[in-house]
């Protein structure tokens, strides 16, 4: 399984972080898809490389695209290529998470009409003047997309994006032991 995750300076750290590593955990391939192929930096300070500029991505070579919070969402929906990718995903049916800001990108690209979700608060009136229909949840997922309110909602948006892309966490082993039934 493959996923694609949007990145750009000012990025939410926790909604990026949370996602990723817990697909990795899950043995998903994650590629990491920018603007520029150079770093970008969290809203904490965290920094990360890309693996991919997004101008170059084909998504049909993903199996879900996932849209972190933060300012990013503002500057990729400013970026023709990052919303194509966004609409591409949506209209073939494909497999897309976003989280609290991360809507301003589907917004964008014309994806939300009709829809249930729930986003950050801020933007909740953007969501509906594109026709979505808002819902002050923690998750919500409506057929392929899945969205989340922001990095408070983080437990409840990994549980539902696992099960989202039917890879419910692994039994681990540590130290030799099996897990206790």
């Amino acid at each position: 399984m493959k996923a694609l995750i949007l990145v750009a300076d000012g990025f939410e750290d926790l909604t990026l972080f949370v996602p990723w590593y817990r697909l990795r955990e899950e043995d998903v391939a994650v590629t990491l898809a920018a603007p520029l192929l150079h770093a970008v930096g969290g809203t904490h300070g965290y920094v990360v490389e890309p693996d991919a500029v997004i101008h170059e991505v084909n998504p049909s070579d993903f199996d879900v695209l996932l849209i972190p919070d933060g300012l990013a969402a503002e500057r990729l929906r400013l970026r023709e290529e990052a919303v194509d990718v966004a609409r591409t995903f949506v209209e073939d049916g494909m497999k897309v998470a976003a989280i609290g800001h991360g809507l301003q990108v589907l917004i964008s690209a014309g994806a939300l009409d009709g829809r249930r979700v729930t986003c950050a608060p801020g933007i909740r009136d953007d969501v509906r003047a594109a026709g979505a229909i808002y819902s002050d949840e923690a998750t919500v997922l409506d057929n392929t997309l899945l969205t989340g309110r922001g990095p408070d909602d983080l437990p409840a948006f990994a549980q539902a994006l696992m099960a989202h892309l039917g890879t419910p966490r692994k039994a681990r082993v540590k130290n030799g032991n099996a897990p206790r039934s």
